[in-house]
């Protein structure tokens, strides 16, 4: 009898935060044919701001190959996906992140563009079906069109969950994820028990470019924007009535939700009508009476943290226990792991126990995106770290990052830029 993921001498690996897509000119097989031509121009136009588009690190978001042989060798079994090539339609801008659709049209078309994308992402997946989970990605703009894909995608075996972007504030065409409009997605991933996942980047209102500061701004807060979605969730009631609905901020880091908790811990009892707080009650109403829990408790009961993971962070291990941590790589990008995931781990992990490891490595994740964690065993079993190796802590690795990276110990992504020639 073949041995179980959790009793093999090395760890299952499976990174929550890995990133690919379809080179630009890929994508338009899984257009419609009437969006063919005004694909054709879009892509003529289209200029990338991102490095790692344009030189040959490219090649790493759609090389299904070269992204197995990386894999192998950096010891991780399993991947999510989340996007990173640039989709149909994407509109070219100054700022590094994009807001949602603003108009029916642009909508219609960057519309069909993500469900290319979701096309594109069964396919690829199909070529290492055990090993790689996609995100159905989906715009708020329309609830109905949502609703529909995540029904599609739900039948497809390669997904394993569904990526909801944040909204701006203020935006004026896509309502705060607080509202009531939102129910029915809710409601559909909980029935179909789909994991909900967001990522850092979407949500930055807009920006003034004609000023020197902006685009700093905008880097430095990136995280920012998403990371209100959770106390959003919170106080709109919606872990309350889903009790069994997954949420995952992704790639925000973890440190930030403990602070955030510990602010509506002490502000809901008081806004409670039942609290007789004339000053704090009239920011209540019925969603906060309706709470039977402490903010916090909804964030250890539905939240998730996927995170490139330091050993800063061991205190939010104790805070949300390790049920509820996920390690990911950020592959391919710069400030990622991989080439040196290995080495990541045991710089972040080594004074966990053995059972916290396995759950934070791959556990977590193999329940969270439907993975079959006993069909990833023999793969880990080749590649992965061992027990050992991650118990050992990392000391000394003579390496010095430049400043952007002065807190790690070793390369990680910067090896894949660098090494990168130019693309042709």
């Amino acid at each position: 009898m073949a041995a179980t993921w959790d009793m093999i001498d090395r760890y299952v690996v499976i990174s929550t935060d890995t990133h690919a897509g379809a080179d630009l000119y890929d994508y338009k097989e899984y257009l419609p044919a009437r969006l063919h031509d005004d694909f054709d121009a879009w892509a003529k136009t289209y200029i990338s701001p991102f490095d790692d588009l344009i030189i040959a690190t490219a090649k790493r978001n759609w090389d299904h190959e070269l992204r197995m042989s990386e894999m192998d060798a950096d010891g991780v079994a399993a991947e999510v996906l989340l996007p990173n090539t640039v989709p149909p339609f994407f509109p070219t801008s100054p700022n590094i992140t994009i807001s949602l659709p603003r108009t029916r049209e642009e909508f219609e078309h960057r519309w069909a563009g993500v469900q290319a994308h979701n096309r594109w992402q069964v396919d690829f997946c199909s070529l290492a079906p055990d090993r790689r989970r996609g995100l159905i990605q989906i715009f708020p703009n329309d609830i109905e069109l949502a609703l529909e894909e995540i029904r599609w995608g739900a039948q497809q075996r390669c997904f394993g969950g569904v990526l909801l972007p944040a909204v701006s504030p203020g935006d004026p065409n896509v309502a705060p994820l607080f509202h009531t409009r939102y129910e029915p997605i809710w409601a559909l991933c909980t029935e179909l028990d789909l994991t909900l996942v967001q990522h850092a980047g979407a949500g930055s209102p807009v920006m003034p470019m004609d000023q020197p500061a902006s685009n700093a701004v905008l880097v430095t807060e990136m995280a920012l924007w998403a990371q209100r979605t959770v106390s959003h969730l919170i106080l709109a009631g919606v872990f309350e009535r889903h009790p069994t609905l997954r949420f995952v901020p992704t790639e925000q880091g973890t440190m930030w939700l403990q602070n955030q908790m510990m602010l509506l811990d002490v502000m809901v009892p008081s806004m409670k009508t039942e609290a007789g707080n004339r000053t704090y009650g009239m920011f209540g109403g019925s969603s906060i009476d309706e709470l039977t829990m402490a903010p916090s408790e909804y964030a250890k009961r539905n939240c998730y943290l996927a995170s490139e993971l330091t050993p800063f962070e061991k205190s939010m291990v104790d805070y949300m226990g390790a049920d509820h941590i996920m390690w990911g790589s950020d592959y391919p990008h710069e400030e990622g792991f991989a080439p040196h995931s290995k080495l990541a781990i045991r710089w972040a992990l080594h004074d966990q126990p053995e059972a916290n490891c396995r759950k934070i490595l791959g556990g977590n994740a193999g329940r969270l995106y439907r993975f079959d964690l006993d069909t990833l065993a023999p793969i880990a079993a080749k590649i992965g770290p061992t027990v050992a190796e991650v118990a050992t802590p990392l000391g000394d690795t003579g390496y010095v990052a430049p400043p952007a990276f002065g807190y790690r110990p070793f390369e990680g992504g910067l090896a894949l830029k660098r090494l990168a020639p130019a693309r042709v």
